[in-house]
């Protein structure tokens, strides 16, 4: 009779050892995703930042009279669509961090556009306002690339951390699911070509 609390002892440590586990591994993904939350928080304010400087660009140019309106327009409604798109940081799923991407890439081709359009009016080039609002957005572009290299490294130290064992059993029941990367533009492993 003495022994017989021998196998509820060793099931009592057992239980207490998947509980510890069990609350540790809980514990690490809520700071995972926090730590992922403030670097979205980051990369939606770099990209705020560029939203915010596109209006006093676009304006700056277009008091030259016979710049292409339909470059200028282009700008703007990409500028339109990339700020409709408001994602959750709750929902950094693969696909809409891919459909955010692309609001995002369309109005980053529109600037190169516009940028490119410049080239031709030289007075423009020489602008000071113009040469300033230029610069940063140039800056604006690193901090986007360095926020969203920042995020990615966030995702994949989450995704691993979530996909191990014995890890990837307590993901489940506590309905963590794998996070979204930004993922390189289609066509952008080929160099633009520069002609004279």
């Amino acid at each position: 009779m003495k022994k017989a609390w021998i196998p509820i002892l060793v099931i009592a440590l057992i239980g207490l050892f998947m509980y510890t586990k069990a609350v540790g591994v809980y514990n690490i993904f809520v700071q995972n995703e926090e730590t992922i939350n403030g670097q979205w928080a980051e990369v939606e304010t770099q990209y705020q930042r560029r939203a915010d400087l596109i209006p006093n660009l676009v304006n700056t140019v277009r008091g030259y009279a016979d710049f292409e309106q339909e470059t200028l327009t282009g700008v703007v409604e990409a500028r339109a669509k990339a700020t409709s798109i408001n994602l959750n940081a709750e929902d950094l799923s693969p696909e809409n961090i891919a459909r955010f991407q692309e609001a995002q890439d369309q109005l980053s081709g529109s600037l190169s556009r516009l940028l490119v359009a410049v080239e031709r009016y030289p007075d423009l080039k020489a602008n000071q306002n113009f040469l300033e609002l230029q610069a940063q957005l140039e800056g604006t572009e690193n901090r986007i690339a360095v926020a969203r290299r920042n995020f990615n490294q966030s995702v994949q130290s989450y995704n691993a951390n979530l996909r191990t064992f014995p890890n990837n059993i307590f993901a489940g029941w506590y309905g963590f699911e794998r996070k979204g990367y930004f993922e390189a533009s289609a066509g952008a492993e080929t160099a633009p070509s520069v002609q004279f």
